[in-house]
């Protein structure tokens, strides 16, 4: 069956390869940009089956038009991949107030926000899947990522919840947590760099000097990231997480087993919290 994606941020990165993707295998492309002009060759690879809309997911009005517009040309949503965001590096003391509304604005409430738009059609065909583009960030932080890591473990626990609340509606959710991947999130404006004070030069310099130094030298390719997530959606079981790339693995599953040591270390101080029996 033909397929409609709506992807958001849909004009480079793992945006524009989820809409090859869905391009290759006949499906039919609602392509999400701030800018749709960026959108134009995407849309000369195939003019029937793509469709350029203007959004930038901070305005949920956008969100309404960008969704009506699409049911209009193709008269359903079967996928939609909340893609388009950006990154912060810096200490938590280093992040402005406006710096860190405006990253939670875009990665958490932005994406909540296109979700909310497109629900109602999913919920009356009872079909579709919700793509939520977080990041191996959204289990575990890293000292100068603090802000990002909020917004995305903020996503992840929303997701949590809506996959149970969609779930009677024939309707899935999956959670994708790349490591990473050569996306251009690492260059240009994608990713912004709070300026630096004094206490944290040193402490911090090593993480942003990789995160200044990775662009292009990433192990990840966004093709295979989109085949992969494409290849989990057509699953029997879908995974609520799907992580991606070796490096996110490793580092997920480390972060989980330490979790879990402590848990078990703990586990005795953790039981003896309960109210004493009164009988």
């Amino acid at each position: 069956m033909r397929e409609t994606w709506f992807i958001t941020g849909a004009s480079s990165g793992f945006g524009l390869a989820f809409a090859r993707h869905a391009l290759a295998q006949g499906h039919q492309v609602v392509a999400a940009a701030r800018n749709p002009a960026a959108l134009d060759g995407l849309v000369a690879e195939a003019p029937e089956r793509v469709l350029a809309v203007a959004l930038d997911v901070t305005q949920a009005a956008q969100a309404e038009a960008a969704v009506g517009a699409t049911l209009a040309r193709f008269g359903r949503i079967d996928v939609l991949v909340n893609n388009a965001g950006y990154g912060s590096v810096g200490a938590i003391e280093e992040t402005p107030d406006a710096e860190l509304r405006a990253q939670l604005e875009t990665n958490f409430f932005g994406a909540i926000a296109v979700t909310r738009a497109v629900l109602p059609a999913m919920r009356a065909q009872r079909s579709g899947a919700i793509v939520m583009m977080s990041s191996m960030g959204g289990q575990m932080s890293f000292g100068g990522f603090g802000a990002y890591s909020a917004s995305k473990f903020a996503l992840e626990g929303a997701s949590e919840a809506l996959a149970q609340e969609m779930a009677p509606f024939g309707v899935k959710v999956i959670i994708v947590e790349p490591g990473a991947f050569r996306t251009g999130f690492a260059g240009g404006s994608a990713l912004r760099h709070m300026p630096v004070l004094e206490p944290y030069r040193e402490a911090l310099a090593p993480i942003r000097g990789f995160a200044r130094g990775m662009d292009g030298t990433q192990q990840g390719d966004p093709a295979k990231a989109a085949a992969a997530v494409a290849q989990a959606l057509r699953a029997e079981r879908t995974p609520l997480r799907l992580v991606l790339g070796a490096d996110a693995v490793e580092a997920v599953r480390g972060h989980a087993e330490t979790l879990l040591a402590e848990i078990a270390a703990w586990e005795a101080v953790s039981r003896a919290t309960a109210v004493a029996d009164q009988t």
